[in-house]
Order: structure tokens, then C-alpha cells, then sequence
């Protein structure tokens, strides 16, 4: 699972096959410059130029017309090959202004899956979150459950267990898209335990050793 969603390339393909809504861009990795650029007048400029293997908001390059592409991919290569060990890199096209909206998952051994709402990180600096805030002023409980129903089905989709969190990109009209997946608890796990009261440590370490989670969802507010 930590392999899977670890490869942001290979995640976004398993989130397609689960009907998980991505970012319309390559479904596969791209390494020839030539070749990256035909898929990115596919798909459009703005776009943006992702490693793999990135995180923490690294590996990221927002590309925002043609005559720019090829060289901010040949040093997105680079760079990702020197921090990550890694080069591969695909492509997405770059939405503006959109949220940052993560759902809190738990899954057990006996086939339990289920969220505990949302936290917004949308103020960051430098793609680093400053400021998590649960529950989203943007969502309500309708479009809370269908992003938690969302986030689930992509979890079942790799039999996931423990605490992970799924990560969307949300659209001022409600659109969202799967950016990536944590494989852990998150050091934001203490603001959906003081809106949920559930205690996550808890919980893994019940999750750990084989028994069931101690809630089901519709113990979850």
C-alpha cells in the first residue's frame, strides 16, 4: 500500500480505475522532453510538472505556456533524480484557485473502511501548510459525505488499513480531484480528533493488533 501510494504516477492510475475523479493529464510517467511536450499541448497550459516520488509540496513545477516547457522539464528531471532518487514525471493540468481539502481514513483487517471528515489546509506558504481547519468553511454535509464516500472507495480499492488521509484539489464550483494519498497519520491528526473525538493513536494501535476499529461511520460526527 505504502509502495502503491507512494508513486503518485501508479496512484493516480489506481484512483482512476476505483472512479476516483484526477486531474485530467498524462496517465503515465513521461521522460523524453519531445514526447512530454506533445501530451502537454494536449493537454493545455497552465499545467503542472510533477515528480513522482515528490512530496511535502517539492516536486512540483507550474508551467504556464509553451515556450517554458521544455526547459523547466529538463531541471524537474533533474532535480527529481537528485532529491528523490527518482526521475519519472508526469504531467497535470494546473487549476487555479482551488482548495485544499484532506480526508482523515481508517481501515481495519476485516474489511472496515471509513472517514472522519475533512480538514482544510488551504492557507499555505510555499505549498506548506499553515493553518488546518476542520470542519472546511466550504463544505457542508452533503458534499462532505460525497468527497468521505469518494475517499473511501479509493481506500477499499487497495485493501487499505490503518490511518491514511486522501488529499483533493476543490473547485469554487465543487469540482473535486485526487492529488495523492498519505500512507500515515499526519501530524494534523490532533484537529480531527478534538472535532470528532476519536482518539487515532488509539485506534492504530487497535488497528495493529488485528482487532476492529472501535467506531463504525455512523458514529462519526
Amino acid at each position: 500500500m505504502i509502495q502503491a501510494m507512494g508513486d503518485k504516477a501508479v496512484a493516480r492510475r489506481m484512483m482512476i480505475e476505483a472512479r476516483v475523479p484526477t486531474v485530467p493529464g498524462t496517465e503515465d510517467t513521461v521522460e523524453d522532453v519531445d514526447e512530454a511536450f506533445k501530451q502537454a499541448e494536449e493537454i493545455g497550459f497552465p499545467l503542472v510538472i510533477k515528480a513522482a516520488a515528490g512530496g511535502g509540496g517539492r516536486g512540483i513545477r507550474v508551467v504556464r505556456d509553451a515556450p517554458e516547457f521544455k526547459e523547466q522539464f529538463q531541471t524537474a528531471y533533474a532535480e527529481a533524480a537528485r532529491v528523490f532518487n527518482n526521475s519519472s514525471l508526469y504531467l497535470e493540468k494546473f487549476i487555479e484557485k482551488a482548495r485544499h481539502v484532506e480526508i482523515q481514513l481508517f481501515g481495519d483487517s476485516h474489511d472496515t473502511i471509513v472517514h472522519l471528515g475533512e480538514r482544510d489546509c488551504s492557507i499555505q506558504r510555499r505549498r506548506q501548510k499553515l493553518i488546518e481547519e476542520s470542519p472546511s468553511p466550504f463544505v457542508d454535509t452533503e458534499f462532505r459525505s460525497l468527497l468521505g464516500e469518494t475517499a473511501v472507495r479509493g481506500a477499499q480499492a487497495i485493501g487499505y488499513q490503518n490511518a491514511g488521509t486522501m488529499e483533493f484539489l476543490v473547485t469554487d464550483d465543487h469540482k473535486f480531484y485526487f492529488m495523492e494519498m498519505n500512507t500515515r497519520i499526519q501530524v494534523e491528526h490532533p484537529v480531527t480528533e478534538l472535532v470528532t473525538h476519536q482518539d487515532l493513536v488509539r485506534e492504530q494501535i487497535r488497528v495493529a493488533a488485528g482487532e476492529r476499529l472501535g467506531f463504525c461511520q455512523n458514529s462519526v460526527s
